[in-house]
């Protein structure tokens, strides 16, 4: 009987050392994901916080009570590179595109003269390390619809110069040379126009950016381009069927080249059930998004707060699920899975889609290292997918560049 007592005891006392030292371990994980996470470059591809530059309330030094983005959250949540969107509607056309562009570009150059103790401007892969570094936050920019460059490879040479390091080539609507995903093709993906300008792209080392485009366009893209090609902000088709998001085979062919797909937040790109939801209550997302564009006009900052007014409210009526922030890692994971951890990043679309429960602003990040740490993700791994794949396409964009320049 004593006996008995005694491996009873045991087998107690053991179990309790095994639950203390999961315990233990659990808490390990945690403290690990924070120190990878706040060593590590954490780099966002695309961010529609220059929309709210020209806000009379907003400001990016300070902590706002609403958006997602501002230098104390940033500080918070680790994002220490992001690549501020210019966009205008892509009805906008012509000289009036070109001139709207110029005025967002020049609010970003302001915004980090005006925060210079914590942004530094950059415009290569080195000086993305640099800022790095160096403690600062590494600002760059994306034009977000090639319909900017008002038909001109000039215009794009001049963006170049200004520092645009990708072009979306396309945005809501089609352009005079390049469909997109949701609009009735017109040219079958690119005009021989649209070609010159990708490989016009490879010269300036400006990333072929193909979220926003139909399939044809980015497989055009995919042929011309000497380069390989970004999806700034897109996610996978396979979990939600929404055209905005990338096929397997889409991306399995971007990763053959080299690219990498930067996952979207956005809940409709997330989540199968939420799109079919919202479908159901709006009618599809062409639908609801001309009927924001007509009710907003040309005003952008409207047109980004009244898509996140709409969703709110269709929410706060049922009408809606609520998604989590985990199928961020869900999407991360099904690329892993299908390329390998070289081929997948993050592209939030901060300040310009509805956020995740979980992901309501840039300071909640850190919850995606510990996410991929727990998966059992290594830390080479995670460093990857935070931003060091976006800077080896950079890198890879740059060296196309001065290929091109000198005729090989």
């Amino acid at each position: 009987m004593r006996r008995i007592r005694t491996l009873s005891c045991f087998a107690i006392c053991f179990a309790a050392t095994l639950y203390f030292s999961s315990a233990g371990s659990g808490d390990d994980i945690a403290e690990r994901a924070r120190k990878l996470h706040f060593s590590s470059i954490v780099l966002d591809t695309h961010d529609d916080t220059t929309q709210c530059f020209f806000s009379k309330v907003y400001e990016l030094g300070k902590r706002n009570p609403e958006g997602h983005v501002d230098i104390p959250r940033m500080r918070e949540g680790g994002m220490n590179a992001v690549f501020f969107s210019i966009w205008i509607d892509g009805r906008t056309l012509g000289p009036a595109a070109v001139q709207k562009a110029l005025d967002q570009i020049d609010a970003v150059h302001e915004n980090v003269g005006r925060y210079s103790k914590d942004l530094v401007f950059a415009r290569t892969a080195e000086e993305v390390r640099r800022a790095h570094a160096q403690g600062k936050i590494a600002v760059l920019m994306g034009l977000e619809g090639g319909h900017m460059i008002g038909n001109d490879i000039r215009v794009l040479r001049m963006f170049g110069d200004l520092g645009i390091r990708y072009m979306t080539m396309t945005h809501f609507y089609n352009n005079e040379w390049a469909d997109s995903s949701t609009s009735k093709p017109e040219h079958d993906g690119l005009t021989d126009f649209g070609k010159a300008v990708v490989r016009e792209m490879n010269r300036q080392s400006i990333l072929v950016d193909i979220s926003h485009v139909s399939d044809k366009t980015f497989y055009d893209a995919l042929e011309v381009s000497r380069a390989p090609l970004i999806a700034s902000h897109s996610s996978c088709r396979s979990i939600s069927n929404h055209p905005r998001n990338m096929t397997d085979q889409m991306i399995r062919d971007l990763a053959a080249k080299g690219g990498v797909i930067q996952i979207n937040y956005e809940k409709n790109f997330l989540d199968q059930a939420y799109k079919d939801a919202y479908d159901k209550a709006t009618g599809g997302v062409i639908a609801s998004m001309d009927q924001i564009l007509k009710s907003c006009g040309n005003d952008e900052e409207c047109v980004t707060k009244e898509i996140a007014r709409r969703e709110r409210l269709l929410t706060e009526q049922g009408k809606l699920p609520h998604v989590s922030w985990e199928k961020i890692i869900d999407h991360i994971d099904h690329v892993v899975k299908l390329v390998g951890s070289d081929h997948v990043g993050l592209g939030s679309d901060f300040d310009g889609a509805s956020m995740p429960d979980g992901m309501e602003d840039c300071s909640k990040l850190p919850k995606i290292t510990e996410a991929l740490l727990r998966k059992g993700y290594s830390e080479d791994d995670i460093r990857k997918i935070l931003g060091l794949n976006l800077l080896r396409v950079m890198e890879q964009a740059e060296r196309v560049a001065r290929e091109v320049q000198v005729g090989k």
